[in-house]
Order: C-alpha cells, then sequence, then structure tokens
C-alpha cells in the first residue's frame, strides 16, 4: 500500500460516497490486510457492507434493486461500472446466479473472455440446469475461437431447455464457422421450426446457403427474415451479395443502398456496393463507396484493399503512395483480404503467404466429409478433373486448350468441371471433344460439385483458378479429390491445408523459396507454363498506320493489364521515351481512367500523351498478328507478363525482363528461361532500364535476337505442347505414387 492509513481511509471514505463501492472496499481490504485491528477501517467496511445489503433488499438473499440497476447499466452499455458494483454484491451475495450471470456479460461485451467464461461457469455451478448460462457461455467460447467447446456448451443448453430457439441459432453460427455449412442449416432450421418468426435465424440460414453456392434459396431465406423484420439492414446486404453473385448487379446495389437507408453508417454494405460496380465497370463509383466505408470504418482492411486494386486499374499511384505504409498490414493480422489484389502492389512472397493463409482459414475453413478410402491398387488409367470458370475463349483455354489434347488416354482420363459462362465457342468445343467428361456445374453448390467429383471417382483434382475471379476454392475444402493441385491461374500460394500441390519450375519457386508456400511443389524441369503450339496468327494484313503506330520510330509494347503498371517501370518507360526520339508506347486500353492518367503522368516527364497509344481488344488471332508491328516488348515488376508474354514470344516479339521476389514477379523469366533467351533476363531496375536502351538503340543487337527468338520459338522446350504434357503427367503420377504409399505431400522434381 503506498499511501498512508490516513489518506487510504479518506480516499475509500470518498469513493463510497461518489458510489465507487468496489474502489472503496478494495481500499478498506488493503489497510486492514496491513492493520487488521484499525477501528476507522473496520468501520468504514461495515458501513460500506450495511449500506449495499440494505439499499433496496427485498429479502435477505437476494439483492434485487442493485441487480436492476446493473440491467440498467448494462443497457446503457456502462460494462465497467457494472463490474465494478457487480464485484462488490458478489461478495456480499456469492449465490445470487444473476450476478454471475450479469458479470459474465459485461466481461463478455468487453472482449474479456476468459473472465466471461469464468463467470458462467460460476453461475452454472450453482444452478446447473441453467440453459440461458450455458448459452452464453457458448457465444463466449464461440468468440475467443474455441468453436468445439463452444458447441458442446450449445447443447447442453438445447438439452435442458428443448425448444431454446436462440442455442440452436447459436450453434448454428459456431458450425458455420467451423465449416461444417450442412449442420449449421440444419440448426437454423430447428431454430425457426420452434420460433418461426425467427429473422436472425434465416439471415443466418441464408449465410450458409450462400456460402455453399445456393444462391436462389440463400435469398429466399433473407426475404424471409426481411418480411418478418423490414428494417433488417444486414440481411438486406446479404441479399446484395448474393444477388451479386448471381450477376445481378442492378438488384444488388438496390438491396445493398436499402441496407445504407436503414443503417445510414453502414460501412460493409457500401463496400459492397463498390464490388458490384466495380464489376459494372464503374470504377471512379465504386472507389468513392469503398472511400465511404473508410470514412465510416478507417480500419477496414477489406475495403482498403478493393480501393487499392481499383486504383491500379485506374494507374492513381498517387493515391496508392497515400496508403503504402498500410499495404504491408492488410490482412497478415486479423482481417482477411483476397491476396489476388495486392499482388501489384507488393513484392513479398513472405507476406502473400501469411496474407493467402488468414485469408484461407477465413473464406474457406477445411469442411467435414468422410475421407475417400485409400485404394488398394494403383488404377490403370488416372482420372484427373479439371475445375475452371475459363473454358471459353479465355487465356486460361489459349494456353491450356492442346493439353486436353495430347494428354494420353492410356494412361489418363480427363474430367472437366465448368462453372463459368455458358459460351459455344471454339474453346469451348476443342475442349469437350479432347476430354472424356465434360460437365457444366455452374448451378451446383462447392459441397454437390465436390460429392459429384468424389462420385466420378477423379484421383486428382486441379484448380484452375485460385484467388482469382469467379474462382470456387469452396470446393476443394470438401476434398473433391485424395490429391488437390493448383495450377495456373493463381500465380502463387494458396496458404490452404486443402491443396497439396502447386505446380511451377526453379525460376518462379527457386528451392530456397520454398517455406513461402504451403503447398508441396511439382517442379517440372522448363516452364511451369503450358503453350499451345498450334494457335493459329491471323494472316491477314495490318499496318502501322491503322493502328495509329509511327511508320519509322521504335515501338515500345506492353499488353499487360493497366493494374500492372507501377511507377517504378513507368518512369523507367519514359526516360527512354525522352532519349529515343521519335518512340512510343504501346498499352493495351483497359478503361478511361487509366488511359487519361498514364497520359498525365508521361506529361509529367515532358512526353507528350500522344506518344502513349492505346490498343483496342480485337481477337486472339488478330491480336496476335498486330505484335509484329511492335520492337521490344516492356514487362511489369511486381506481376509479370503472363499470357501476354507468351503472346509476345509466339509472335515474335522478344521481351525484357525484371526477375522480383514472388512468383508473380518471376513468370516471364521462366518463359524466357525455356525458351533459351536468357540474355533478356535482368535482375536490377538498372540493368533492366540500360538493355531496353541498348537494344533501342542497338539495330543489329535486336535483329539477333529476333534471329535467335525465331529459331528457338519451335526448337525450345517453351512451346513444345506433346513434351510439356509428358512432363505435366509425370508430375502426376509421382504425386499419385506419394499418395499410394501412404506418404504426405513433398516436392517433386520431374526429370528432363
Amino acid at each position: 500500500m503506498s499511501l498512508s492509513v490516513g489518506k487510504a481511509l479518506r480516499k475509500a471514505h470518498s469513493h463510497a460516497m461518489a458510489g465507487e463501492l468496489a474502489a472503496a472496499e478494495e481500499l478498506y481490504k488493503q489497510v486492514l490486510s496491513k492493520f487488521p485491528k484499525n477501528k476507522k477501517a473496520i468501520q468504514g467496511y461495515q458501513k460500506l457492507k450495511t449500506r449495499v445489503a440494505s439499499k433496496g433488499l427485498s429479502n435477505s438473499e437476494s439483492p434485487q434493486e442493485q441487480i436492476q440497476e446493473l440491467i440498467n447499466l448494462y443497457n446503457q452499455g456502462q460494462y465497467e461500472k457494472v463490474l465494478d458494483t457487480a464485484k462488490l454484491l458478489i461478495s456480499l451475495f456469492p449465490k445470487v446466479i444473476t450476478l454471475h450471470y450479469i458479470q459474465g456479460a459485461s466481461y463478455a461485451a468487453l472482449k474479456r473472455y476468459d473472465a466471461a467464461i469464468d463467470s458462467y461457469k460460476q453461475a452454472i455451478k450453482i444452478k446447473p440446469d441453467f440453459a440461458e448460462a450455458y448459452n452464453n457461455l457458448g457465444d463466449a467460447l464461440k468468440d475467443k475461437g474455441e468453436l468445439d467447446a463452444a458447441i458442446d456448451s450449445y447443447k447442453q443448453a438445447i438439452k435442458i431447455k428443448p425448444d431454446f430457439a436462440e442455442a440452436y441459432n447459436n450453434m448454428g453460427i459456431a458450425l458455420k464457422d467451423k465449416g461444417e455449412l450442412d449442420a449449421a442449416i440444419d440448426s437454423y432450421k430447428q431454430a425457426i421450426k420452434i420460433k418461426p418468426d425467427f429473422a436472425e435465424a434465416y439471415n443466418n440460414m441464408g449465410t450458409s446457403l450462400q456460402n455453399v453456392g445456393e444462391l436462389d434459396a440463400a435469398i429466399d431465406n433473407y426475404k424471409q427474415a426481411i418480411k418478418i423484420k423490414p428494417d433488417f439492414a444486414e440481411a438486406y446486404n446479404n441479399m446484395g451479395t448474393s444477388l451479386q453473385n448471381m450477376g445481378e448487379l442492378d438488384a444488388a446495389i438496390d438491396s445493398h443502398k436499402q441496407a445504407i437507408k436503414i443503417k445510414p453508417n453502414y460501412a460493409s454494405a457500401y463496400n459492397n456496393i463498390g464490388i458490384a460496380l466495380k464489376d459494372k465497370g464503374e470504377l471512379d463509383a465504386a472507389i468513392d463507396n469503398y472511400k465511404q466505408a473508410l470514412t465510416i470504418k478507417p480500419d477496414y482492411e477489406i475495403a482498403r484493399a478493393q480501393k487499392l486494386h481499383q486504383q491500379a486499374h485506374i494507374c492513381d499511384w498517387m493515391a496508392i503512395e497515400q496508403d503504402n505504409e498500410a499495404i504491408p498490414k492488410l490482412g497478415t493480422f486479423i482481417q482477411s483480404v483476397s491476396p489476388f489484389g495486392i499482388l501489384s502492389l507488393e513484392d513479398a512472397p513472405e507476406l502473400h503467404r501469411l496474407r493467402s493463409e488468414i485469408y484461407a482459414k477465413s473464406k474457406f475453413p477445411q469442411k467435414t466429409l468422410p475421407p475417400s478410402p485409400r485404394p488398394t491398387q494403383k488404377p490403370k488409367r488416372l482420372r484427373i478433373g479439371y475445375f475452371s470458370a475459363d473454358f471459353y475463349n479465355h487465356a486460361t483455354m489459349y494456353l491450356m486448350a492442346k493439353v486436353f489434347e495430347a494428354h494420353d488416354t492410356e494412361q489418363f482420363e480427363i474430367y472437366a468441371y465448368s462453372f463459368g459462362p455458358e459460351e459455344n465457342d471454339e474453346m469451348r468445343q476443342r475442349l469437350i471433344n479432347a476430354v472424356d467428361v465434360f460437365d457444366d456445374v455452374k448451378e451446383m453448390s462447392d459441397k454437390d460439385i465436390a460429392l459429384l467429383a468424389r462420385q466420378d471417382k477423379i484421383d486428382i483434382a486441379v484448380d484452375l483458378k485460385g484467388f482469382t475471379k469467379d474462382s470456387r476454392t469452396g470446393i476443394f475444402s470438401y476434398r473433391a479429390a485424395p490429391i488437390q493441385i493448383s495450377y495456373l491461374g493463381y500465380p502463387g500460394t494458396m496458404g490452404a491445408g486443402f491443396i497439396d500441390y502447386i505446380i511451377a519450375d526453379k525460376v518462379v519457386i527457386p528451392e530456397e523459396d520454398k517455406p513461402y508456400y504451403s503447398e508441396s511443389v511439382i517442379y517440372l524441369p522448363h516452364s511451369y507454363q503450358v503453350n499451345d503450339n498450334t494457335r493459329v496468327i491471323s494472316g491477314r494484313s495490318v499496318t502501322k498506320f491503322s493502328l495509329r503506330l509511327p511508320e519509322q520510330g521504335f515501338v515500345f509494347c506492353c499488353f499487360n493489364q493497366n493494374y500492372k503498371i507501377s511507377p517504378a517501370e513507368f518512369n523507367i518507360w519514359m526516360r527512354l521515351l525522352t532519349k529515343i526520339k521519335g518512340s512510343v508506347l504501346w498499352l493495351l486500353k483497359s478503361n478511361k481512367w487509366a488511359e487519361s492518367n498514364l497520359r498525365v503522368e508521361a506529361e509529367k516527364w515532358g512526353v507528350s500523351g500522344d506518344r502513349l497509344i492505346f490498343a483496342e481488344r480485337l481477337p486472339q488471332a488478330e491480336h496476335l498478328a498486330r505484335q509484329k508491328l511492335a520492337d521490344l516488348f516492356l514487362d511489369t515488376f511486381n506481376v509479370n507478363a503472363h499470357t501476354t508474354a507468351s503472346d509476345a514470344l509466339w509472335s515474335g516479339l522478344p521481351i525484357v525482363t525484371k526477375l522480383g521476389q514472388g512468383f508473380a514477379a518471376r513468370v516471364a523469366g521462366s518463359l524466357l528461361a525455356a525458351i533459351d533467351m536468357p540474355e533478356l533476363i535482368t535482375d536490377t531496375e538498372q540493368d533492366y532500364e540500360a538493355l531496353i536502351l541498348d537494344l533501342a538503340t542497338n539495330p543489329e543487337r535486336l535483329g539477333a535476337i529476333k534471329i535467335k527468338l525465331a529459331a528457338n520459338r519451335l526448337s525450345k522446350p517453351l512451346f513444345d505442347t506433346e513434351l510439356f504434357t509428358k512432363h505435366l503427367e509425370d508430375g502426376y503420377q509421382r504425386a499419385y505414387q506419394q499418395y499410394f504409399d501412404g506418404k504426405k505431400p513433398e516436392a517433386i522434381y520431374v526429370p528432363e
């Protein structure tokens, strides 16, 4: 005790007079512990007890008025004051269960979950059939992350009180958080059966149905919740998300706006409007909504990540720079954000793994389906299932079409599961003709797709989407096949325990970088990226004049999407334009905002905006043909050219790249290594700039490189689709052998 006895007693008296009873009690106890016979301390403490005990007591055992005061304070959100008084009352009335119950609720409201759990357990100890205490104990355990214990507590509450609708609803939430979505839905249904007007249970069931892909059913439940509770903002917001996932963007926006009308400071609804507007191509309006969400909730990392990704799309680098310090923190602590949107903003594979793990755990917890029985003998033909939303005229198919046709049908049976648009185009038809089974599963839930794959006895499931747009990662969380592989679509780790392997090569994932990937690596001997060596280059005549390119000036080219461009490479490009008289930069036309912003950035360097020429999108064959009019392809840094790099090299256009740290920043290097053009790979920005300048000013050297590229195009491994397919199949066989032998997945090295 640091205070003198006199000061301590005076302070205790002051606390008592101010109604701060617990503080007064503590001081009296401190004095008495040192001086147990101090008369003033004894008298003060007795008066304090008498004051509390006599105030409004209806009988000698239950302080009813004080309890009501505590309830009032709790309802006002004054949780610390509740705890201050409850502590003293419990010392006087230790067997009054309501005091322990209120104390637990206050601790829970303050997120002091261990203390809340202890309080609820004490209430249950006094009254073993206290169903409400078991329910609240479950809530505290759930919020602490102890889901199994929480579920057990809810079950106990229901055992005591079989018609406890709230406990069924809360158990559903815990089951959903655990990934047991079907069980969660059953629990919500039981809550509704007991309490037909339980709007919250309808809303919660909607979110679980949404998570398993049953969007129509989800919307029906949201509508029922709103019918019961017309001001249910959360149900409107959730319904908007389901509508958005169905592609009904205007209806989704209307639903989110209704949520905001009810709840004006609803940050999540503003963020969701932003996502819908982004999907509509209204990027400026989308960004405004993300900003509004952040105004309401400054620590809203999902909205910040969305805003940054769209600002990258429109090349608003000044706005991005304002958030530079926040970027490494996004999705790497508690809140989860989609890792894909951060790739162009940060080349840090260690942070990417952490971000992916948090995201995967949050969005795609491991689901519970019985494990597939381990085979007693190897199948004569391995069944490979490819899963994608891109089985049509899309970059994925431009690369992969020939692989589907080249698979060894004596060793492999190929299944394709499509959950993308129903397009009946050339690439879709090539796929259907090549595979053994084609299934359009777009309308099926993630679980049902996984069950279908199991029914088809798929040995290896290959996810061609990862965390990219229109992905269905939830399929693999159900373990669609004994072996699950991430390939091609997503340039990085999934961070998910249910993805066993990632297909790569030693350029995109050097040996020393394996710790940055949660998957075991299947190393192919050349580039990981497949290419179709039958892609047609249009023979239609195309001129520089028709494309607004100078007849004589040097044409630098970058057909990467605009979001991949950052100030780091753009500044180099502008310096080159200032040095190479008459040169131009040929870019892909993406959106009007990016075009305007890039021209403004060029003007800052004294480069006329007219020297930036934006190419319209063309059919694949014509796009390949026009690249012959460019002189040199300039790669972006954090996210390299992928399919666009293959396009350029297939067309005979050399690429200069710089090796970064992560997978996405090393792809072009992988392609150049596989076509034996290492002289076009640099390690630093200085070397990158120097090499480009040398090639642009040394026509003999550039000409020699183009001749070498033309010779290597069909003689080196990069465009040897048949060789690639054999290596890929070898990787599949080796992965299956590890599984058959009962081994955990480990790195696989496919020989040349």
